[in-house]
């Protein structure tokens, strides 16, 4: 219809009063549903199919009319392995040459060869090769062997005369053979139903369910890659083989590690004497977060905007103290673990060290900390706690002294005297 009114438009037919391609064109829900939509097989019925597919013996095939069997079962096994593995169209099937199979061994490992399959030119490309599993090379050279001289038969796509693989009588397997009875038979060994839930299972279902394979491994197939071992033209046609599935979906989801990103895990120690014995009612502590360099008593330790760049407060605790040595002694104390949400800057503190911990220190320099005081009224300068820490790793560097900057701690302690007592 479109191509009706645009053609009467260009003949002067009838004027131009509307546009064709705009009125008449195809709905969105419409365009949806056409175009490629790969149904990929569940793993479960995949293997099953595969398991049968390895174990075809002749009493699993239907025999025709006259009481024997249509094909030799070496050809059906070959043409069921050849279905499974390769990952190939019907058509692409059913068009093998004899003589496809090719072994590449390296000399370094000679039983270790690797099979090559050449495929003849299908609907969107020139012949290519490609690698496949070695059962399927065994299964064909196996079928070649007693496979009885045929004539040449016309190949329709290119009109050539060539020896076809799948041929008995002067006539080559249908295509429909598959779909109609080596699937079925398949099916029936495997105990699995002809259709699932995504509708009945042809042939081109196997291309799907080992491309998506093939692309979800644990060391998966570039697209480029799929690209050329499924032989299409272009990327685009290959997208739609790549499906993720969800078991890899979830894996990435949990590797990205969103939830840890924006939470950290922190112990939390509970003095359990202090709440038995009444003392924690009247202002004790009973509640110390680990901060890993010290402790926070305070209780409301998720709120505090200091929390992982203590500012040396009233509830602040450092490990190198008494104090805190005496509580971790503590027999009667409970761990427990709490998850807090961090930021940008807090994360950084954590995970970076004493530098993104300085920066958080100034970012907060004027913002009280729980015990009422800013940091900038107690804290040293900007780069004391550095220096503390360098001082601890390399004993001879000249402490920082907050009350004299750029004097030394060494020139304002007096010398004791020697002989004295310590």
């Amino acid at each position: 219809m479109r191509q009706f009114f645009r053609g009467a438009q260009e003949w002067g037919w009838i004027p131009r009063c509307f546009d064709p391609t705009r009125a008449l064109a195809t709905p969105r829900a419409v365009k949806a549903l056409i175009g490629p939509a790969p149904r990929v097989i569940a793993d479960n019925v995949w293997a099953k199919l595969l398991w049968a597919g390895l174990h075809l013996e002749s009493a699993d095939l239907v025999p025709s009319a006259r009481g024997g069997y249509c094909y030799p079962v070496e050809l059906v096994r070959a043409l069921a392995d050849t279905g499974l593995f390769s990952g190939l169209r019907s058509d692409e099937i059913a068009r093998l040459r004899t003589g496809c199979v090719r072994w590449q061994a390296s000399p370094e490992a000679p039983q270790d060869a690797v099979c090559l399959l050449d495929i003849p030119a299908h609907k969107t490309g020139a012949p290519f090769t490609k690698p496949v599993d070695p059962l399927v090379g065994r299964a064909i050279d196996t079928w070649e062997a007693v496979r009885p001289v045929q004539p040449l038969r016309l190949d329709p796509r290119t009109s050539e005369r060539v020896p076809l693989l799948f041929c008995l009588r002067a006539k080559r397997v249908a295509r429909e053979y598959l779909n109609h009875a080596l699937i079925p038979a398949l099916c029936r060994k495997a105990g699995v139903p002809r259709a699932d839930a995504r509708g009945r299972i042809p042939s081109h279902r196997a291309r799907s369910t080992i491309a998506s394979q093939l692309y979800n491994a644990k060391e998966p197939m570039t697209l480029f890659d799929l690209q050329a071992w499924l032989g299409h033209r272009s990327p685009q046609s290959t997208q739609h083989y790549t499906q993720i599935t969800p078991t890899r979906l979830a894996q990435a989801y949990a590797d990205a590690g969103y939830f840890a990103r924006n939470v950290r895990t922190v112990e939390v120690l509970i003095d359990r004497e202090a709440v038995r014995s009444g003392a924690a009612a009247s202002g004790t502590p009973w509640q110390y977060f680990d901060l890993g360099h010290g402790y926070c008593t305070y209780n409301f330790f998720e709120q505090c905007p200091h929390r992982m760049a203590c500012a040396r407060c009233d509830f602040y605790v450092p490990k190198v103290s008494t104090r805190a040595q005496l509580l971790e002694a503590r027999a009667s104390l409970q761990r427990m673990l709490l998850t807090i949400p961090l930021t940008d800057d807090e994360r950084a503190a954590v995970d970076d060290g004493a530098e993104a911990v300085e920066r958080l220190l100034a970012r907060l320099a004027d913002t009280p900390t729980p015990a009422g005081p800013s940091p900038r009224e107690i804290l040293p300068p900007p780069g004391a706690l550095l220096a503390t820490r360098r001082h601890r790793l390399d004993p001879a560097l000249p402490q920082h002294d907050p009350r004299a900057p750029g004097r030394s701690q060494s020139a304002l302690r007096p010398v004791r005297p020697t002989g004295g007592p310590p």
